[in-house]
Formats: structure tokens, C-alpha cells, sequence
């Protein structure tokens, strides 16, 4: 799907919605030149750089580093922008209604039980497969993955 902004484009791996609005978002995405981030009202985000070397996310007083497999969390309604991208990256994004809390969001790299609290997510990029469960399970250390926990 198209960004909102008209800059690139979206692979929606998962999606929640409620009365036409949405609650939650998992995709993908390439930052591939320095622009304008869309803005989503009333929505939290966090991404994690997949691939490449990351850019910065500059706003009005604001100043992010998004580095290579290190979760950042920011406001969907803020204005910014990607700065200093030097290369294309890969992204994953989780979108949250402000409303629902926050998700929480860490990397995988070693092999561990996972109990999750509700519903969760695993999205392994390598393999480009996304898991959504609420019953515990076993990661075993495949390669990177990162782990959602979504508020529902």
C-alpha cells in the first residue's frame, strides 16, 4: 500500500480495526532518501531497523536515531522526518491507537520461552514470517526476530 505521504510504499503484514479505526499495524517498509515521515493522529509508534545502516528522525525539538535492530518509539501525530540516510533500510513498524497503550517491543537473539501477557507477534525478517499468539511458545535462535506485545 502507498504511505500516506506519497513517498514509498508499505507491506501490511497484519492489521487490527475496530468500527472503521484502527487499533494495530504490523508492516514492513524501505526508507530509501531523506523526507517527511506520514503523521497518523492518535497513533504510537515503534520501528525497528531490519536492514541497512538507519537514518535519524528529526522533528520540532526532537532527534531519534533509528540504528539496526533497536527498537525506537515515537508519537504517529508528530511531524518528522528521516534525515541522513545514506543507503536504503528495512523497517518493521508497529502502529498502536494511543488509547490502547503502548506496545512493547524487543529484539530477539538468543533462543528463549516467550509467555506473553496477551496477544503477541514475532516477525523472523529473514523469513519473512510473522507469528501472532497469545499462548506461550519457544524462539529458538534462528536469526534475529522482533517480539510485539500488543495492547489489546
Amino acid at each position: 500500500m502507498p504511505w500516506a505521504n506519497g513517498k514509498g510504499v508499505t507491506v501490511e503484514l497484519a492489521r487490527a480495526d475496530q468500527s472503521g479505526d484502527m487499533l494495530w499495524r504490523l508492516s514492513r517498509a524501505s526508507v530509501v532518501e531523506d523526507g517527511p515521515f506520514s503523521v497518523f493522529a492518535g497513533i504510537d509508534r515503534v520501528l525497528t531497523v531490519l536492514t541497512g545502516p538507519g537514518f535519524d528522525l528529526l522533528g520540532d525539538g526532537i532527534s531519534l536515531q533509528a540504528r539496526p535492530w533497536v527498537p525506537v518509539a515515537f508519537a504517529g501525530d508528530l511531524p518528522l522526518r528521516a534525515a541522513g540516510v545514506t543507503a536504503p533500510s528495512d523497517d518493521f513498524n508497529v502502529m498502536t491507537a494511543r488509547h490502547l497503550g503502548p506496545a512493547q517491543v524487543r529484539v530477539l537473539t538468543h533462543a528463549e520461552t516467550v509467555v506473553p501477557g496477551g496477544l503477541s507477534a514475532l516477525y523472523w525478517p529473514d523469513q519473512a514470517k510473522l507469528l501472532l499468539t497469545d499462548e506461550p511458545f519457544g524462539f529458538i535462535a534462528d536469526g534475529p526476530a522482533v517480539l510485539v506485545g500488543l495492547p489489546v
